[in-house]
């Protein structure tokens, strides 16, 4: 990359980021909750390895993902690029089983988590990194929860996850962070946020050291941390429009 191009896009980058940031303390001010109660996670999917590194340069530590073949290879560019321990990687998006192994490898979070065989084959994937050296603890999960109840777009049914909480805490290679959940398409995100904070007020009745709670977008995200939101995951507010790529 030419500097030019190299120093434009930091600009850019370093000017969206800003102005994100922005909106979450004047949400949270709103809220009434502190600014550290609530993280930033940018969301680098279909941007290159260069834009971690501009906000890395920038101050972010996490970095969200939702492709396996393309963050796989995103972590190792990033990897050789910065001397950065501190990094840490976050599956947002859907997760087939068989991709769990390869997830499991690169990941310290895994937010899409949504049936007992998905966390048959996480567990399964955990163990395998932990024996061959490539992580050196367990994994951090958030279980995602259906809010219009149409499971065939990813997330489990509010009714079924106090099952799925139970099969991760007997784990010793999984850690529940918390819930997730995406505001349906075309719904009310105050309301849908509003339904979700009760479930994630029963979930934490039952699992108390489970409270994190990833919720809010770049459309959504005041919506989110006025109901209680701990994690907004933001990309196009931040990276701009993603690029075009191929299926």
């Amino acid at each position: 990359m030419e500097p030019g191009v190299s120093g434009a896009r930091r600009a850019e980058l370093a000017e969206s980021l800003a102005a994100v940031e922005a909106r979450v303390a004047r949400a949270c001010a709103d809220a009434g909750r502190a600014r550290d109660a609530v993280e930033l996670l940018p969301v680098t999917k279909f941007f290159p390895s260069s834009d971690v590194e501009i906000l890395y340069g920038l101050g972010a530590r996490a970095f969200a993902e939702s492709r396996e073949q393309e963050a796989s290879v995103k972590v190792a560019d990033v990897a050789a690029a910065l001397d950065a321990p501190d990094i840490r990687w976050h599956m947002v998006g859907r997760l087939q089983r068989n991709k769990a192994k390869a997830v499991a490898r690169w990941a310290s979070v895994v937010q899409s988590v949504d049936g007992h065989k998905l966390v048959d084959a996480l567990e399964r994937g955990v163990r395998a990194a932990l024996d061959d050296g490539a992580r050196s603890g367990p994994l951090s999960v958030y279980l995602q929860v259906s809010l219009d109840g149409d499971t065939s777009r990813g997330g489990v049914a509010a009714a079924d996850l106090a099952s799925l909480g139970e099969r991760v805490s007997a784990s010793d290679s999984l850690d529940c962070a918390g819930l997730m959940a995406v505001a349906p398409l075309g719904a009310d995100a105050e309301r849908a946020f509003a339904d979700l904070a009760g479930i994630r007020d029963r979930f934490v009745a039952e699992f108390p050291h489970s409270g994190a709670l990833s919720a809010g977008m770049t459309g959504d995200l005041e919506a989110a941390i006025a109901h209680g939101s701990t994690l907004v995951r933001v990309g196009t507010a931040i990276l701009g429009s993603r690029p075009i790529v191929s299926p």
